[in-house]
C-alpha cells in the first residue's frame, strides 16, 4: 500500500483528506506541523507529500525543501490560501509537482494525485527501460573469453566515457553494431538516443534526406517537414554502419557536420546546431579506399579518431562454444523447447568449422538447429555445414574416418573467405582472385552459409 503523508494544521482538512486518500487504497500519515511532519519522514521515505504552506512552527516551503533533499523522486504537492500563487510558483520552481488552492474540490485533488502518481510511474518505468538498454547493450551481450575479446573489452570500456568518434572495422556478422552499442552504454550519452543507418540500404538522396531530414516541398514525396538522424541523435549517438559505401558527394556533407557539428535539412536555409557522438563502422579497409580516391581521405581521418577491429569469429574458436551456448539458451527460452545441450560431435563440428559469416552464421545455425531438434540435444545432422576435416600433407598417411568431400567443401570454403577477406568485402574482386563467375560465387556462398553481405 503506498503511502502519502498529508501536513496541515487544521483537524477538519486533515481529516477529510485522510478520509478521501483511505478510499483510494493508500496509507494515509497525518502531521498538523514542521516538526511532526519531520518526525513522519525521518521514520522513512515517503513517496508523496501533500502540504499546506502556512504552520503554527513554519511553513511547507521548508518541507518541500528538506524532503527533495533527502529524497529527490518525492511527490511534493503543495496546498496554499487564495490570494498566495506567488508563493505556489516558488514552490513550483523548487520541485513541487503542482499546488492547490483552499478551498479546492476533492476531485481537483484526486486528479491531482493520480496525474502525479502516473508521472512518477512512467518515470521509474524509463529508468527501467534506461537501465535494460545498459544491461542489454552494454558489454553483457558480447559474449567472449579469448585474448582479442578480453582485449576489445577493455578498450571500450576506456573510450565510452569519452566523447571522441570511434571506427569499428571488422567483417560481417562479427558483431560491429554491438560493440557501438556496448560505446553508448557506458558513455555519458547512454540516456539519450542511440540512432544507427545501414549507409549500404539508402540511395545517395534518400541518405542524404535520412541523415539531414528535409522541409517540407522540397523533393516530390516531401509533403512534411521532417528531422534528420543527426537532430533525433542530437545528445546522443549516432552509428553509421558500412560507412564505406557512401557516396562521394554524401563524405564531403558528412566531414562538413562532423566539422562544424551543423547541419542543413534539404530544401532548407538554416542551419541545425548538433551535439552527436559518432560511432562508424565497415567492413572494407577505408585506407584501401582512399588510395584508390574512392573514399576522402580527411574523413577517413575524422572518423579513425578511435579504431577498434572485432575480430573474425575464426581467430577465436574458444569463443564458440561459450557462443554456441549463449545462442541455445536464447533460442530454447524463445520457442518454448526443452533443448539444454550440444552433443561432443556436434560441438566439435561448430569449432572446426571456419564461419565465414562469423558471429552472425553461428547465431542462424543455432536458432535453425533449436527449431529443428526434437529431442533435449542438438545432434549433428541438425547442423547444416560440412566441416572440414583436418588438413593432410602428400606424405602424410590417411587416417580412418578421413572424408574426402568434408575435406574438399572445407578448402573451398576457406578459399571463399580469404577472397572476400583479401578483396576487402567486394565481391567482384574475389570473383577475379578465385576466376569464378559472379553467379558461380552468389552458389558457393550459398552452399556454404555465408552472410550475403560478407
Amino acid at each position: 500500500m503506498q503511502k502519502i503523508l498529508v501536513v496541515d494544521d487544521e483537524p477538519s482538512m486533515r481529516e477529510l483528506l485522510g478520509i478521501m486518500l483511505r478510499k483510494e487504497g493508500f496509507e494515509v500519515l497525518l502531521a498538523d506541523s514542521r516538526a511532526s511532519a519531520a518526525a513522519q519522514l525521518a521514520k522513512g521515505p515517503v513517496p508523496m507529500v501533500i502540504t499546506d504552506v502556512k504552520l503554527p512552527d513554519g511553513d511547507g516551503i521548508e518541507i518541500l525543501r528538506h524532503v527533495k533533499a533527502a529524497s529527490p523522486e518525492t511527490i511534493v504537492i503543495v496546498m496554499t490560501a487564495f490570494g498566495s500563487t506567488q508563493t505556489a510558483v516558488a514552490a513550483l520552481k523548487l520541485g513541487a509537482h503542482d499546488y492547490l488552492i483552499k478551498p479546492f474540490d476533492i476531485e481537483e485533488l484526486r486528479i491531482v494525485v493520480s496525474n502525479a502518481l502516473e508521472k512518477q510511474r512512467l518515470q521509474e518505468e524509463n529508468l527501467l527501460l534506461k537501465a535494460e538498454f545498459r544491461t542489454r547493450h552494454g558489454l553483457d551481450r558480447m559474449v567472449g573469453v579469448s585474448p582479442s575479446m578480453a582485449a576489445l573489452f577493455e578498450l571500450v570500456r576506456s573510450v565510452a566515457p569519452t566523447g571522441s568518434t570511434v571506427l569499428v572495422t571488422g567483417e560481417s556478422g562479427t558483431g560491429k553494431e554491438l560493440v557501438a552499442k556496448a560505446t553508448h552504454a557506458l558513455s555519458p550519452r547512454r540516456d539519450a538516443a542511440f540512432v544507427s543507418v545501414n549507409c549500404a540500404a539508402l540511395s545517395e538522396n534518400l541518405l542524404e534526406s535520412e541523415l539531414f531530414g528535409h522541409m517540407k516541398g522540397s523533393f516530390t514525396d516531401a509533403h512534411q517537414t521532417k528531422k534528420g538522424l543527426f537532430e533525433v541523435a542530437h545528445r546522443g549517438t549516432l552509428f553509421l554502419d558500412e560507412v564505406g559505401e557512401t557516396p562521394p558527394s554524401m563524405q564531403v556533407k558528412l566531414l562538413r557536420a562532423l566539422q562544424e557539428k551543423r547541419i542543413r535539412r534539404v530544401g532548407g536555409t538554416d542551419e541545425v546546431e548538433v551535439d552527436v557522438r559518432l560511432i562508424a563502422a565497415t567492413n572494407r579497409p577505408l585506407e584501401a579506399l582512399v588510395q584508390e580516391r574512392r573514399f576522402r581521405e580527411d574523413l577517413f581521418y575524422r572518423l579513425n579518431v578511435i579504431p577498434i577491429h572485432v575480430p573474425p569469429l575464426r581467430s577465436r574458436k574458444e569463443d564458440i562454444p561459450l557462443l554456441a551456448e549463449h545462442f541455445l539458451s536464447r533460442f530454447a527460452r524463445e520457442m518454448g523447447k526443452a533443448v539444454s545441450r550440444i552433443s561432443t560431435e556436434a560441438m566439435d563440428r561448430l569449432v572446426r568449422y571456419p564461419w565465414p559469416g562469423n558471429v552472425r552464421e553461428l547465431e542462424n545455425v543455432i536458432e535453425r538447429a533449436v527449431a529443428l531438434e526434437t529431442s533435449n540435444i542438438i545432434l549433428p545432422e541438425r547442423l547444416p555445414m560440412a566441416t572440414p576435416a583436418p588438413s593432410v600433407s602428400a606424405t602424410e598417411p590417411l587416417s580412418e574416418g578421413f572424408s574426402l568431400d568434408d575435406h574438399l567443401r572445407g578448402v573451398e570454403a576457406d578459399l571463399v573467405r580469404r577472397a572476400l577477406e583479401q578483396g576487402g568485402g567486394d565481391r567482384a574482386a574475389a570473383c577475379r582472385l578465385l576466376g569464378i563467375s559472379a553467379r558461380s560465387l552468389r552458389y558457393l556462398l550459398e552452399k556454404h552459409r555465408a552472410a550475403p553481405s560478407a
